[in-house]
């Protein structure tokens, strides 16, 4: 007997110019991956990987956004690596994006090093016996380090990045101290900072947004506050709507 195929949806982004296929039950995209695809400023005709693709969204994003940049996606979970090659075919970006299924651990074994002008990635944010791990075993090792940790993130991220490459990440702001620490470890010096709020109000930043460059100088930019919410329980902010449409 064949065993059921997982149910899926498709969304949309850019009004429906992008879609995007997700798994009901399994790990979905969030605000987090929309807003590391637009933190990134790749350069016409980069080369690009995203480290940890999912269903490919970001890749999605930076192809679509940006006509002349080349994506590569490495995805450790299978049924994830098949799912962003489908997204990949059904926005007909064949021609300029690609999925890897790979051990970001293991990173040397897919990828060779310095290959990439930027690195974009959107790690696991729990560490191991923090928060309570999602039912589902595909949402589980997405967003805790079940499968990777951050410092594993880091260490692929400047084994693909070419020397003054650029490398950005978006972590829970809670845990900044320990991101900027794992990337200064690797001579991953960060460049631009931008921290997220939730709404205006709200007192405590949610993420930040870090870029940094491949044995890149000290100075550091420290970006205005962006905010997800209009308003507390109210719509996206203008800057959060644009980044959908």
């Amino acid at each position: 007997m064949c065993s059921a195929q997982p149910a899926i949806t498709e969304d949309s982004l850019f009004q429906g110019r992008l879609v995007c296929r997700q798994h009901t039950d399994g790990y979905r995209f969030s605000v987090d991956a929309v807003l590391a695809a637009h933190f990134c400023h790749p350069g016409s005709g980069a080369t690009v990987l995203d480290l940890g693709a999912g269903c490919g969204v970001i890749g999605l994003i930076l192809a679509h956004r940006h006509a002349h940049v080349r994506v590569t996606g490495i995805e450790l979970q299978p049924g994830l690596a098949a799912l962003a090659a489908e997204n990949i075919r059904r926005n007909a970006m064949q021609d300029r994006v690609r999925i890897v299924e790979g051990d970001a651990r293991q990173i040397g074994r897919v990828l060779a090093p310095e290959s990439f002008d930027l690195v974009v990635c959107n790690p696991p944010y729990r560490g191991l016996g923090s928060g309570r791990a999602s039912s589902a075993g595909e949402a589980a090792i997405a967003r805790h380090e079940l499968r990777a940790t951050l410092a594993d993130m880091v260490r692929a991220a400047a084994f693909c990045v070419r020397n003054r490459g650029g490398v950005v990440f978006v972590y829970p702001a809670a845990r900044m101290a320990t991101l900027l620490c794992r990337l200064q470890e690797r001579n991953l010096v960060p460049k631009r900072l931008q921290p997220v709020y939730s709404y205006p109000e709200d007192r405590c930043g949610r993420l930040v947004l870090v870029e940094a460059v491949k044995n890149g100088g000290e100075e550091l930019r420290l970006l205005p506050p962006l905010f997800v919410y209009a308003r507390k329980n109210g719509p996206y902010s203008r800057e959060m709507q644009e980044m959908y449409d």
